[in-house]
């Protein structure tokens, strides 16, 4: 580390932007206040605040964070150096072996949530399958308080960081199940008001382009066969056993596999099946009715 100039706060937030720029990280000044902020245990707006004033550092804090500075560098996501993700109104654990949740779920919960509350039962079920970190499911249990959620999961490692978020986030109407998807809850087969998953479904030939995608994402949770529609058939037969009569489906998906999943759907029986597009104008979700 250079040390011709004193160790400030604004110091290292101008070398670390400069380092994460150069590296091609997409927001490398949100990055490094974030970073910094991670360090100092302080927030984002805190650290703007402390580079206006130019607050000194000391050298283990310098140290500390420009080691976080060179591993974001190598693109390795921010979230698993922090070891938190914002999801909604959650702050959830994430880190090695477990998706981390993007913005764009955060509007393919909003759809899950709002047919919930729409749901006229007293206490309506919804089920999360492939709940990964468990973002989505705890999402539905924490806004709609009033309603039951099962989240499903068949891989360990994200078992574990769901089993983190479900202990500290404490939504006594939430439970997680170990299981594969599809033989998932017979016991709630007709009584189910909301399925949703997230699943892979990514084609297996078309590796995404971000280096925090392809490098540290779990392979089980990025790829879902030759036309990355494999595990979204499983989710389709398994939501049509579990949902009551008029209850909603709900699968996140690619921009360009609306009008195929649409197909599917009607195929297994689904009806009033509609693809919706999220805040950037894509293609983000289709939904269907039991």
């Amino acid at each position: 580390m250079q040390t011709d100039r004193p160790l400030t706060v604004r110091v290292l937030l101008e070398r670390s932007v400069q380092i994460l720029a150069r590296a091609g990280v997409p927001t490398p000044d949100v990055d490094a206040e974030l970073l910094i902020g991670h360090v100092l245990g302080a927030t984002r707006g805190r650290v703007q605040s402390l580079t206006i004033t130019d607050a000194p550092v000391t050298v283990e804090d310098a140290v500390a964070i420009t080691e976080a500075v060179e591993r974001r560098a190598a693109r390795e996501p921010l979230q698993h150096i922090t070891g938190v993700t914002g999801f909604r109104t959650l702050e959830l654990a994430v880190g090695p072996g477990v998706f981390v949740p993007r913005p764009e779920t955060e509007f393919v919960a909003g759809l899950a949530i709002d047919s919930l509350r729409a749901d006229a039962s007293e206490s309506p079920i919804a089920v999360d399958l492939g709940t990964g970190s468990g973002a989505i499911a705890l999402s539905l249990a924490t806004e709609v308080p009033h309603a039951r959620v099962v989240a499903v999961e068949n891989s360990t490692a994200a078992f574990i960081w769901a089993k983190q978020n479900f202990r500290s986030v404490d939504a006594r109407n939430a439970r997680l199940v170990f299981i594969d998807l599809a033989v998932a809850l017979p016991e709630l087969d007709g009584l189910v008001s909301v399925v949703i998953s997230n699943p892979p479904y990514i084609p297996d030939r078309a590796i995404p382009r971000d280096p925090e995608v392809r490098l540290f994402d779990p392979e089980h949770a990025l790829y879902g066969g030759p036309d990355g529609l494999d595990v979204i058939r499983e989710v389709s037969r398994t939501a049509l056993r579990l949902t009551r009569p008029g209850g909603t489906l709900v699968i996140e998906h690619g921009e360009l596999q609306g009008a195929a999943i649409r197909s599917l759907l009607t195929a297994d029986g689904w009806t009033a099946t509609s693809t919706h597009r999220d805040l950037t104008g894509r293609d983000r979700a289709t939904t269907a009715l039991r």
